[in-house]
């Protein structure tokens, strides 16, 4: 069986590219903290024979090593890695302590370096493999609120770059998926409702994504027979936010629509 490690496995969009992986054949190590709540993924799994549930954090790398010899031990070498794991905060950047910035870089960022750097040296002795970081449409836009989480995801869309230009001749790939909102757990806590109406105020398609889209996107980067030739991308699967201009119906707050003469 050819296994796929995802950090942040046990929910979210973690859990749906698991079960997105499964369902393309693919055997599945779900590593996330929460040893409850990971045995309930691993169980509502398409097929929990094939997954195996690791518990740990990003910011363990012992932690990390054993997620990645246990996979490779019960299902085979390492085809690929999802850096899903991320935390973040709601705040802008003269409300945000320092404690809470280096608490999401740890993890948001610095993690997933750890998570990459530990996969990619397993699997450059076979000349290949993916590598797929969940970014955000934050890491790419000033969004209010984000100065911490957008920083990060700013920085693991440069991390996936040079990682890409640096292990690309090996036969490694490494692609991220910048997702706009999506209805997950993380968004459900620190979305409120005057926020949720700006989001579908600026995203062309009018509402929030779905794990499940968010899955499939990293599936394509994860597949090479699919993929293959797609190496330091930034895949925004977001209705169309980082594109968004002037639409109908929209004004900045406090501005009113200009008529047109």
């Amino acid at each position: 069986m050819t296994p796929i490690l995802i950090t942040g496995g046990a929910s979210g969009i973690g859990l749906a590219i698991a079960a997105a992986c499964q369902r393309d054949g693919f055997a599945v190590t779900l590593f996330d903290m929460n040893e409850a709540a990971l045995e309930r993924a691993r169980a509502g799994l398409p097929d929990p024979a094939r997954a195996l549930a690791v518990a740990g954090s990003v910011t363990d790398e012992a932690a990390l090593e054993r997620a990645f010899d246990e996979t490779e031990a019960r299902f085979g070498p390492l085809a690929g890695l999802v850096n899903s794991a991320g935390i973040g905060v709601d705040a802008r950047a003269l409300d945000t302590t320092a404690d809470e910035f280096r608490r999401v870089l740890e993890v948001n960022l610095i993690g997933t370096f750890a998570a990459s750097k530990a996969a990619a040296a397993r699997m450059l002795p076979r000349g290949q493999g993916a590598i797929v970081n969940i970014a955000s449409v934050s890491g790419i836009m000033g969004n209010v609120g984000r100065a911490a989480y957008g920083a990060t995801k700013g920085g693991v869309i440069t991390l996936t770059k040079v990682m890409a230009v640096e292990l690309g001749e090996a036969g490694l790939r490494v692609n991220a998926v910048a997702p706009g909102p999506v209805e997950t757990p993380m968004v459900r806590d620190m979305h409120t409702a005057e926020m949720r109406a700006g989001w579908i105020a600026t995203v062309p398609q009018r509402r929030y994504g779905t794990p499940e889209e968010i899955a499939q996107a990293a599936l394509f980067l994860l597949d090479a027979r699919r993929s293959s030739y797609v190496n330091g991308q930034v895949l925004a699967v977001d209705g169309g936010f980082t594109i968004g201009g002037v639409m109908e119906g929209v004004a900045p707050k406090g501005a009113a629509l200009a008529s047109a003469s």
